[in-house]
């Protein structure tokens, strides 16, 4: 349980650093951050490892980078399924999910416990 919250504390403040320095997303309160980082966590857990499986010639191909389109497509959905939680454009998501994912594994290895 607590590897899961470290997890969903590392996105959230990945998500409001996103926010904040490269003003791509618009966050209207800490709720609306905290929900939509907990809904792009379970998304991410369930629905990305179906898509990434589905486009798997697709990812082949491209040697991994539609990977990043299934992400800013993620990030888009949550933010059309969470108030005050908003992204203008698919690109401006993408980029966004890409800004996210650099930042998360940062603060991933920041946090990662040392054997």
């Amino acid at each position: 349980m607590s590897h899961f919250l470290i997890r969903w504390f590392v996105l959230t403040l990945a998500i409001f650093i996103v926010a904040n320095l490269f003003h791509l997303i618009y966050i209207e309160n800490f709720t609306a951050l905290v929900l939509a980082s907990l809904i792009l966590g379970i998304l991410n857990a369930i629905v990305r490892p179906i898509l990434i499986f589905l486009t798997l010639p697709i990812n082949i191909l491209s040697l991994g980078f539609f990977i990043l389109v299934i992400n800013g497509f993620l990030l888009f959905i949550v933010s059309k399924m969470v108030g005050g939680f908003e992204i203008a454009s698919f690109w401006k998501a993408f980029l966004s999910a890409l800004l996210i994912s650099i930042i998360s594994a940062i603060l991933n290895h920041l946090v990662r416990e040392k054997h």
